[in-house]
């Protein structure tokens, strides 16, 4: 029978070395994770051998930690990087109804609120005087929105501030720009780029999976919707993060399904810039209030996703990011010694995990992430978005990286 890791052995795994824990973990477990290591590709592991990871338990689960953040020092180094940033969530009135978002408000509510765009323009304009190099920007989908809203949005940020590199817009936001508009998908999402749309959200994803999805917003877009406006939007040159949400209905299988899916996306577009995985905050959500999800993902959890990611992701998408807004500062930490590289971003004015009962807070300066990052042991480095400038943050003095797409972008 295998044992269940207690919560002590699961916050000290970082003291584990990959000679320390080898001899302790299956041969099946070993091998899979060994073919890795010495490959530095997780494009080798069979769907057999990934189902096999993505349900370890026990010294299995340690080995997978363990090697993820080997993993991790020889593909990116001791590097953590973030991107100075801050979010605008530019209105809460949405009528899709997602059971796990607490966000959103109904257009009667008594605190919805709609930005104007010359309030979008100062907050960008506040953002880059704070040193921010992005906005990301999603909202709401409000009944009537003017049907080039989306491109006036770029427009008044870009006008604002011409060097702020703009984030912005879900897959389901762009189903609903195409909708409005009539355009099609490919001349849609062109339209957005010559008008300053830098890079898109991968978010809506959740779980890529029709039945779940089906569970956790029936009016959301479709797997096959989702897919398509990722590759469209990759072949018109705009990059993206991709996302899986974890802790709800899903299972491990989900997981696997998803992160094999990212995989051939990026080897058909070389379009991903990160890999980003989401903790479902289920405080305040209709979907845990109604008895339908688990309340939220275990330690366990946390830590084998952010492994997992690394070692089937591994030679595709080599940086996997830490939400912090989602985790505590302790396992925000421990996620960077399970194969995470990066932090995400300072944010400046984060609402929706916070609306669902997240508690990490709004905002972290860049010196706190600095000094997060240096009492994990690791190295920071302030980012652009597409990971292309790296200013490595050492005192008494920085300098700064540039660096090539890797893969190369098609």
């Amino acid at each position: 029978m295998i044992r269940t890791l207690t919560q002590s052995e699961l916050e000290s795994f970082p003291s584990l070395e990959w000679p320390d824990i080898v001899a302790r973990i299956s041969l099946e477990t070993r091998a899979a994770l060994d073919q890795v290591l010495e490959t530095q590709d997780g494009g080798h592991l069979s769907r057999e051998q990934c189902l096999l990871l993505a349900n370890v338990e026990g010294d299995d689960l340690l080995g997978l930690l363990v090697a993820a953040d080997t993993l991790r020092r020889d593909l990116v180094g001791n590097l953590v990087t973030y991107v100075v940033n801050r979010n605008i969530n530019f209105t809460n009135v949405c009528f899709v109804g997602c059971k796990f978002c607490a966000f959103s408000r109904g257009p009667r509510e008594g605190d919805t609120y709609f930005l104007s765009l010359e309030q979008l323009a100062q907050k960008t304009v506040e953002a880059w005087q704070l040193g921010a190099t992005e906005v990301c920007i999603q909202g709401g989908l409000p009944h009537e929105l003017p049907p080039f809203h989306y491109r006036d949005i770029l427009r008044a940020v870009k006008n604002a501030v011409p060097a702020m590199h703009i984030h912005a817009f879900s897959p389901m936001e762009i189903v609903y720009g195409v909708e409005l508009t009539g355009m099609p998908l490919h001349d849609y999402l062109s339209m957005l780029r010559d008008n300053g749309l830098n890079t898109l959200p991968g978010t809506a994803a959740e779980i890529l999976d029709d039945d779940v999805r089906f569970l956790l917003s029936r009016n959301k877009l479709s797997t096959e919707q989702w897919k398509q406006v990722i590759r469209t939007a990759h072949g018109c040159g705009i990059r993206s993060t991709s996302t899986l949400m974890y802790g709800h209905v899903e299972t491990p299988t989900h997981w696997v399904n998803q992160l094999l899916l990212f995989r051939e996306i990026q080897r058909e577009t070389g379009g991903f810039t990160e890999f980003v995985p989401l903790g479902f905050v289920h405080y305040n959500t209709l979907l845990f209030q109604q008895g339908i999800s688990r309340p939220g993902p275990t330690l366990a959890e946390h830590l084998k996703i952010h492994a997992l990611s690394r070692v089937m992701l591994a030679g595709a998408i080599n940086n996997i990011q830490v939400s912090w807004v989602k985790l505590n500062r302790q396992l925000s930490q421990l996620c960077l010694h399970a194969g995470a590289n990066d932090y995400g971003g300072t944010l400046m004015e984060e609402n929706i995990s916070r609306e669902a009962g997240a508690t990490a807070g709004q905002y972290t300066s860049p010196e706190q992430f600095q000094a997060l990052i240096l009492e994990a042991g690791r190295i920071p480095a302030e980012r652009n978005t597409t990971y292309t400038r790296i200013n490595i943050k050492l005192q008494p003095e920085e300098f700064i990286v540039e660096q090539a797409f890797e893969p190369e972008f098609a």
